[in-house]
């Protein structure tokens, strides 16, 4: 089988394209990668959500699916819309990394006694909604500024000193195996700083009438990782919202859901843990208790 996969042209995900890749060309596949550049890539001065639309870092890649110029794309999850274009369906997902988020703390505005370990004012840099409102709602002494760029890009501006500390998602550095030694790293435990919705997996996008492709990828399908990501990205479709919702759902081994959410990132996250046997519906009780009148308390 001979399979044209389509990627972003970053750092990362070209790691992402070429993790699928060997194992698909262990399975005796033919593989090729093409990048395509996105407007995520293109637009580089506006924060996520000042950039009109919903898929920035998707869009082009699944226009190339659809006009048979690629047949396989490959996606950090969290980048996609809850609901698929016509004509495109996911075929599989891989297994998760790590899906905490990571806080790099530059060594001359680390103060042990404060929170986080962040001296009071510092500026903080992240361009994610959800991070914004996680951190307003647990470290209010501090100053948050968006960032932009791929990961070896922000972790440079942080060495620069435009930043005192960064957030960054910690699959991401790990794929990239990038040394951390400079700085104060702190992880999160995603149970009570709650990582975007199937953030640590890889979406791989096919077309839809490709039933060839679509059988020979379930050899390389983590469904243990697809069961607790439906629920997760079940919750951001209720919410009929993309990436930049300030909304965190983790769904985590023993099927806990935890949440973290707000209006707007400048009222800071409430959060929650559900526990229910009826998985099936627990995505419905969460955003039930997210729109109502009393969501505040929830």
């Amino acid at each position: 089988m001979q399979i044209r996969i389509g990627s972003r042209g970053s750092d990362l995900a070209l790691w992402q394209a070429h993790h699928i890749k060997n194992q698909l060309e262990n399975l005796g596949a033919a593989v090729t990668i093409t990048i395509i550049k996105t407007r995520g890539d293109a637009i580089q001065n506006l924060s996520f959500d000042k950039i009109e639309g919903k898929g920035f870092f998707t869009k082009e890649i699944e226009e190339a699916l659809l006009k048979n110029e690629i047949d396989l794309a490959v996606h950090s999850h969290k980048d996609l819309e809850t609901s698929q274009p016509s004509g495109l369906k996911i075929a599989c997902v891989s297994e998760r990394e790590d899906p905490a988020d990571l806080l790099l703390i530059r060594p001359d505005a680390v103060e042990n006694n404060q929170v986080f370990n962040l001296k009071k004012g510092a500026i903080v840099g992240t361009s994610s909604a959800r991070r914004k409102a996680q951190m307003v709602a647990l470290c209010d002494e501090i100053e948050i500024k968006d960032i932009r760029g791929n990961i070896p890009t922000r972790i440079q501006k942080l060495e620069d000193g435009q930043f005192d500390a960064i957030m960054l998602a910690k699959a991401g550095v790990d794929r990239l195996q990038i040394n951390l030694d400079k700085f104060k790293t702190i992880r999160f435990d995603p149970t009570s700083f709650v990582p975007a919705p199937a953030q640590g997996v890889l979406a791989l996008q096919i077309r839809e009438n490709d039933r060839e492709l679509h059988a020979f990828l379930q050899e390389i399908n983590h469904r243990d990782v697809q069961s607790k990501i439906e629920i997760e990205r079940k919750v951001l479709e209720l919410m009929k919202g993309g990436c930049q919702l300030p909304l965190g759902v983790y769904c985590d081994d023993d099927f806990k859901v935890h949440v973290a959410f707000a209006k707007t990132w400048e009222e800071g996250a409430i959060f929650n843990t559900y526990e229910s046997e009826d998985l099936e519906h627990i995505a419905e009780t969460i955003v039930h208790d997210l729109t109502s009148e009393n969501s505040n308390e929830f």
